[in-house]
């Protein structure tokens, strides 16, 4: 969270809208056109619900007010304006009150594929689906209490678990074929395909106290997924002891990383 952002968020104005140019809009309306294509069959029955009830617009980019709404209707959720990276407390300040936070700028089109940076379309599309879900909501929730407690040291090992779930997590459920529920993997065309289709990336069951010490890198493809079975597993995860984990995981400390040093690959999304 200390990184300089390149990009600004825009304010909204007094009647809580932001003014987006026709250029952000049809970069919007063409990242939405092909993760709606890429996503059927990858993406999780539950993420896939979330966007019908979202009805979120193909052809401009959404008011963060009218996602809110929806938010709202369904688990008490809303979309809070945030000037792009945040502070981590702040960060999960938000979380605890249900507020997800979203900065309100658009990618460059340089960047249309991948960007380090969570932009509006990573955010409300990539994450707002599923806070529609009852689990997923109350997990999210709880991670921000937590996080909200915890000592500088321990929200680095957060950090992680919020990686490895929230933004690139897997599910397969009993008898089923491999979905995408991470908002990280479902904003990305090329992280979509990578993380369902290739066989090079290792997948993982889930295990919170190793992803807790998993190493990661934002600026490649994921070499290791974990892979829970249901939304229903996070929410559990809520009644365990938390931070119980979180210090035994910080007395074993991190594992080997499964990632290149950093000159060695850069991401082609």
């Amino acid at each position: 969270m200390g990184r300089q952002s390149q990009y600004a968020s825009r304010p909204p104005d007094r009647a809580g809208e932001v003014h987006y140019t026709e250029q952000e809009h049809a970069i919007w309306a063409e990242l939405f056109a092909r993760q709606k294509r890429a996503i059927p069959g990858r993406a999780c029955d539950e993420f896939l619900q979330g966007l019908d009830l979202l009805r979120l617009p193909e052809h401009r980019v959404p008011q963060l007010g009218e996602v809110s709404r929806a938010l709202r209707r369904e688990t008490g959720w809303e979309v809070a304006y945030v000037p792009a990276l945040i502070p981590i407390g702040d960060f999960f300040a938000l979380l605890a009150e249900r507020r997800f936070p979203a900065a309100t700028f658009v990618r460059t089109r340089d960047e249309l594929d991948y960007l380090q940076e969570p932009d509006i379309f990573h955010e409300i599309f990539g994450h707002t689906p599923l806070l529609t879900n009852r689990y997923f909501a109350d997990f999210t929730q709880a991670y921000g209490r937590l996080g909200l407690a915890a000592s500088p040291e321990q929200r680095e090992f957060l950090a992680r678990l919020y990686w490895f779930t929230v933004e690139f997590g897997l599910m397969r459920k009993p008898g089923g074929s491999l979905r995408i529920y991470g908002g990280g993997i479902l904003s990305s065309i090329g992280e979509t395909e990578y993380a369902a289709g290739s066989e090079r990336p290792q997948r993982l069951r889930f295990d919170p106290l190793r992803a807790l010490r998993t190493p990661y890198r934002i600026d490649i493809m994921q070499p290791l997924y974990y892979v829970i079975e249901d939304l229903r597993e996070l929410f559990e995860l809520t009644r365990r002891d938390l931070p119980g984990l979180v210090r035994e995981a910080a007395r074993l400390g991190l594992l080997s990383p499964a990632y290149p040093e950093p000159a060695a690959e850069q991401r082609a999304a």
